[in-house]
């Protein structure tokens, strides 16, 4: 008989999803689809793409937590091994902060550059599947509401939430597309050059905050 389940913990699933939303493997992307020859469909089926590279892992994580029988009391070690992991990813996130300067952009930007609909649709997938960080994260989030939810109906409005919030960044730029035509390249311009200077400081910072929800959870659990 499955133990009587927790309350989702919402603040825990939104902030993964915000740091999804907010890292540079999705923000740059996004603001990328709106130079392409088509901007609406190209930025359109990106976003699609997107929204089932962390739905499909999400689901499947949520699901295998759904059915997986959680001790009452929580194991010490695994406290103190999310301890250990939230203060290595501080540590990287610090190395990565100081060494910042000097990185080369990301090679697959050049794959954004031309992108067609049916290309950024698969580049969506990709980026956020076969992207470690976010692979993980959207796991995370999963694994969270599916341990805490006490039934499948339970568990929709966390992961409508935490849908919407991972993909939040992608579909601005297409709604402010829509309703602002040319007029939005401007703004999306200087942000775009802004995030390609920044985006190891960006992911520096994303890593560390990560790791500090990480190593806060083993400490409360000690």
């Amino acid at each position: 008989m499955r133990q009587k389940a927790v309350p989702v913990a919402f603040g825990e699933v939104v902030f993964f999803a915000l740091v999804i939303a907010v890292s540079p493997f999705t923000l740059i992307p996004a603001l990328f689809m709106q130079f392409t020859p088509r901007p609406r469909a190209t930025s359109s089926a990106f976003l699609a793409g997107w929204v089932i590279g962390i739905v499909v892992p999400a689901g499947a994580c949520a699901a295998l937590a759904s059915v997986v029988q959680r001790p009452s009391e929580g194991h010490t070690w695994v406290a103190w091994a999310r301890v250990g992991v939230g203060t290595f990813l501080i540590l990287l996130g610090i190395r990565q902060w100081l060494t910042r300067h000097g990185r080369p952009a990301p090679g697959w930007m050049r794959l954004l550059a031309d992108a067609s609909p049916s290309k950024a649709f698969r580049l969506g997938v990709l980026l956020s599947v076969a992207n470690p960080k976010i692979l993980l994260l959207s796991a995370a989030a999963g694994l969270a509401i599916g341990s805490a939810a006490s039934s499948t109906t339970s568990a929709v409005v966390p992961f409508v939430v935490f849908t919407v919030c991972a993909a939040s960044t992608v579909a601005l730029p297409v709604v402010l597309q829509a309703l602002m035509g040319e007029r939005v390249l401007a703004p999306l311009t200087s942000a775009r050059g802004w995030l390609e200077k920044q985006a190891a400081g960006v992911m520096a910072v994303v890593i560390a905050a990560i790791g500090v929800l990480v190593l806060c959870e083993g400490l409360v659990k000690l």
